[in-house]
């Protein structure tokens, strides 16, 4: 029985403990999927502001913020995640704690369009409302660790380690608000940061001693944020069918980008889902920790996808700076990003290589480049959607047919 069973029925102040990493039927808790609410208005700001600066053909500033957009969304949700897997006790301390991270994803979501047009003029960077936002989020974390500390002794020594590098960490990402310095050394100082955050886990882990997170409450709990950046996906596609009903009314075209964005979210559902990553991580612990940093990956191409979605929205309304194929390309590359990163995912976490997958992963880039020569040769953006929506299909039928036999032996071995 949980530790949550165990308790009274209230919400009081309960004593911090370890959960029990093979607890049966743990699923996410109300809590959690209202925390994970707020991420839906964080991403969605991002997309946007992505999107706006990729259809005037700003690259460069577009990547750059959206991926520090996508850092200080997802690193703080993943830290969470992590910790409540290993001790949630629902008590009114752990929710005021979430309420205030969920302040946090909301300060930051406010604080996108000035850092965004920031990194576009290119002089310096305005990201002290997202910073304050971040920090907000990571000093509820602190206060979290150090009640651990306090409260479970085993664990006191992970759980200081935790509070002490997560507080240098903040402080130096206030001090960089402060200090105001030029976009090129702001851009510096931030990657640096970034990496020391990420650092973190992997030393207080490795030190202290490993948090008894549960395997399939942590591989669940990404699957619910991937749900959430797919869901960009969908909002990318309303866009752009409104665009195309505004510009031509109920059309063939209309019908395409309908269809494809739709199934390219589904299709790209599909395949995450084939990802065995919960009956991996019961076996194999060590692997959590880049199963877990590689979503960031993950969670930004798909997010990225949604944006560029917005940006064939604006093609379609002839609202763009950029031609159809450079639109295209936008909803193709993070399609190109994802569906590498989930075939180095699923290699690793399965520690084999198998010349099936690879056949599957060159049928599906090469749906992609299909997608990009006929929007080049004049084909419409919905076209260009409906034919990449084969990339995620070549997969899926691969799977289907042959691939899951693969994965079944694999797995045979590796969990026997």
């Amino acid at each position: 029985m949980s530790t949550i069973e165990q308790g009274s029925r209230n919400h009081r102040f309960r004593r911090m403990t370890a959960r029990d990493p093979e607890e049966s039927h743990r699923t996410a808790t109300p809590l959690e999927l209202l925390f994970d609410l707020t991420l839906v208005v964080a991403f969605s700001q991002a997309g946007a502001q992505m999107a706006h600066l990729l259809e005037l053909g700003h690259y460069g500033p577009a990547i750059g913020a959206f991926s520090f957009s996508v850092f200080a969304i997802c690193w703080a949700w993943i830290n969470y995640s992590w910790l409540a897997s290993a001790f949630d006790n629902d008590d009114v301390f752990f929710r005021v704690a979430t309420m205030v991270q969920m302040l946090g994803v909301l300060i930051i979501a406010l604080g996108l369009p000035q850092m965004f047009h920031s990194i576009d003029e290119g002089v310096h960077v305005d990201n002290s409302v997202v910073v304050a936002g971040y920090v907000v989020m990571r000093v509820a974390m602190i206060a979290l660790w150090l009640r651990i500390a306090r409260h479970v002794s085993e664990q006191r020594r992970n759980a200081l380690t935790y509070a002490v590098l997560m507080g240098i960490a903040q402080v130096a990402w206030v001090i960089q608000i402060f200090v105001d310095p030029p976009l090129s050394v702001t851009a510096g100082i931030v990657v640096v940061l970034a990496l020391f955050e990420m650092l973190i886990p992997i030393v207080a882990e490795l030190r202290g001693g490993r948090s008894p997170w549960h395997p399939h409450h942590i591989a669940e709990r990404y699957g619910l944020l991937v749900i959430i950046t797919l869901g960009e996906i969908v909002l990318g596609t309303i866009l752009a069918v409104s665009a195309v009903i505004e510009a031509q009314g109920w059309t063939v075209e209309a019908v395409l980008v309908a269809f494809g964005g739709t199934a390219l979210a589904f299709g790209l559902w599909w395949v995450y889902f084939m990802l065995p990553s919960a009956e991996v991580l019961a076996r194999h612990r060590e692997r959590g920790f880049v199963w877990g940093y590689g979503h960031l990956i993950i969670f930004g191409s798909l997010a990225a996808t949604g944006a560029g979605l917005h940006v064939a929205a604006q093609v379609i309304e002839h609202q763009a700076h950029i031609s159809a194929t450079a639109a295209i390309l936008t909803l193709l590359v993070p399609v190109l990003i994802f569906t590498t990163a989930l075939f180095t995912l699923y290699s690793y976490l399965l520690h084999r290589f198998d010349p099936f997958h690879m056949v599957l992963f060159v049928g599906a880039i090469l749906a992609l480049a299909a997608s990009a020569f006929a929007v080049a040769a004049g084909a419409t953006v919905g076209v260009g959607i409906v034919i990449a929506t084969c990339s995620p299909l070549v997969v899926i039928v691969g799977y289907e047919t042959i691939g899951h036999r693969h994965q079944s032996a694999a797995l045979e071995q590796i969990l026997k």
